[in-house]
């Protein structure tokens, strides 16, 4: 009895296992929260202003729109990764270009 429940538990592990490995994006997941960590910093070091912080975080919003998306289906496909990559990439570039422009928020005192 016991080696039946143990066959039909490894048979049942062995189809679930794929379908969360295809699903699951751990490169974009650090990634977004490494981006998040920087709009953080520059908010804290005045280095981003209010408007320039809420127009990031509504780009990461979007890209974390579109990896729920990719992912509703079951699978992430290689052209969704690559997609996704390069929304993190765009992003990337833009946080610092907003990062080290000239607006400073000037701490009040």
């Amino acid at each position: 009895m016991k080696t039946i429940q143990m066959t039909a538990f490894i048979l049942a592990t062995a189809f679930v296992a794929p379908v969360f490995a295809q699903t699951a994006t751990p490169n974009i997941d650090k990634r977004q929260a490494r981006q998040q960590e920087r709009i953080a910093k520059g908010i804290s070091n005045g280095e981003l202003t209010a408007k320039e912080s809420a127009n990031l975080e509504k780009r990461e919003a979007k890209i974390e729109a579109n990896k729920e998306a990719a992912a509703a289906d079951g699978v992430v496909t290689k052209q969704e990764r690559a997609k996704l990559e390069h929304q993190e990439n765009v992003a990337s570039k833009r946080i610092y270009t907003k990062k080290h422009n000239a607006r400073k928020v000037e701490a009040s005192q």
